[in-house]
């Protein structure tokens, strides 16, 4: 084992040889390593167990590369992903990031606080599972266990007929005790996940579009820098929810439509038919040593022993390797794509729900922008009006201005004209301005130029 390097001492100077370097451990333990992060294990018994492990142990346990527990690092901002593996199934939704096997879920970030919900409902149905699928198995095994030890009649089973058996076994194993078909362990999982991630979804888009309608109404009544402020914060939400509903709707229309994406998650399938596959070559390598035993001596016996075993073991990997290529295309996919299609049917609705109030935000701004533009024609007119009111004026005060020079006319001799005449032309240059005045209105309304 690999003692520990000279960064994790320090030197303490309480020693008599100074500079000699003391671990600084804690009590009982060693220092964490690098990449080392704390998984909750649910196993299908529905035991829950917190473990710390690092990321090679994990791509050990499941056969994931390292490439696709990166989709898991939360240090790493990536979309929401559903991968199928040989082994492992890889769900990035929204706060949920596990990986699903043939026998257990491991959680990544259980200690979140939204994630505790989840963790009750997974912990929940698989316990369900487990308690429909309990008595079947154990039928099964205390009849493997007496068809391994004889016949009813006390005769012993073949080793091909033991294999039947274990294959019915295997069948009987999804089925419920009265007859009924159960999901395997890995889509009881992942129906758990994609539960939680849409109605994670569904529950932010309602709660968005109660909060949207009440300040996009209160808008429209009286347009203010606050209610303005809102509605933009509204629509950022909008629009960052939508793109989380999009990517996962997407996500699952990929699945739904590629049958060897879907054949990948089967695996619990492939787990037994990988079991079922082993037992054939056990059967022929025990049957030829049996008949090799019987016909020579010790010495051709030993000879015979090596060849049969190494004609098994080729034969058997060639079955194995044919196998494993074509395993994905045996299985039929309608019971995982049923299950796919009713969380894809329920995320479509979200996100029509999400695009309905889109559009209201959007016909809210078209009304805005039409008040706005109607107040700024009614500005534009009383522009229009109030500058023809000012050169009117502008036309009495010109003969005003007339009137005020210093010429000699007969209007302004007392023995001739007097005050009444000059109050006469005061009046008269009012109502011409007046006239004047309704003469432009008249015009530029004949023009539809004013309303």
């Amino acid at each position: 084992m690999r003692g520990p390097r000279p960064e994790d001492f320090e030197t303490n100077p309480s020693t008599p040889i100074t500079g000699q370097p003391t671990p600084t451990y804690p009590a009982g333990a060693r220092k964490k390593g690098v990449g080392v992060r704390t998984w909750l294990v649910l196993c299908s018994r529905g035991q829950a167990q917190t473990t710390e492990v690092g990321k090679h142990a994990i791509m050990r346990r499941t056969g994931l590369p390292a490439r696709d527990l990166r989709i898991l690092d939360p240090l790493l901002s990536y979309p929401s992903t559903v991968l199928g593996r040989e082994r492992a199934i890889v769900i990035n939704l929204e706060h949920i990031k596990a990986i699903i096997t043939a026998q257990e879920v491991l959680l990544l970030n259980s200690k979140d606080p939204s994630v505790a919900p989840f963790i009750d409902e997974l912990q929940r149905r698989i316990l369900c599972h487990y308690r429909a699928t309990k008595p079947k198995e154990e039928e099964n095994y205390e009849g493997e266990m007496d068809q391994a030890q004889g016949g009813g009649d006390g005769t012993p089973l073949l080793f091909g007929e033991q294999g039947d058996e274990a294959k019915k076994d295997a069948k009987q194993s999804l089925e419920n005790q009265d007859g009924s078909k159960v999901l395997p362990f890995e889509f009881v999982a992942l129906e758990a996940c994609l539960e939680a991630a849409s109605s994670s979804l569904e529950s932010e888009a309602v709660r968005l579009e109660l909060e949207a309608h009440p300040a996009l109404d209160k808008l429209t009544s009286k347009i203010s820098t606050l209610n303005l402020e809102r509605v933009r914060q509204i629509k950022s939400r909008l629009v960052a929810i939508t793109g989380r509903v999009q990517k996962v709707r997407d996500e699952l229309e990929h699945l739904l439509d590629d049958d060897e994406d879907m054949a990948e998650m089967y695996l619990t399938e492939k787990l037994a038919q990988k079991l079922e596959n082993s037992l054939p070559a056990e059967s022929a390598s025990e049957s030829n040593r049996d008949e090799s035993y019987l016909r020579a001596n010790d010495d051709a016996h030993d000879l015979l022993m090596s060849t049969h075993s190494a004609l098994s073991r080729n034969s058997r990997g060639t079955h194995t390797s044919s196998t494993r290529s074509a395993m994905t295309n045996k299985f039929d996919v309608e019971e995982l794509e049923m299950l796919l299609e009713a969380y894809f049917v329920q995320i479509d609705g979200t996100l029509n729900k999400l695009s309905t109030l889109r559009e209201y935000v959007d016909d809210t701004e078209d009304y805005i922008n039409i008040m706005l533009d109607d107040k700024q024609n009614h500005l534009l007119q009383m522009g229009v009006m109030l500058t023809t009111a000012t050169l009117v004026m502008s036309a009495f005060i010109a003969v005003a201005g007339v009137f005020g020079m210093n010429i000699t006319i007969e209007l302004f001799k007392d023995e001739k004209a007097g005050p009444t005449r000059f109050a006469w032309t005061v009046i008269g240059g009012f109502i011409g301005s007046i006239f004047l005045y309704v003469g432009a209105i008249g015009w530029w309304k004949q023009k539809r130029l004013l309303e």
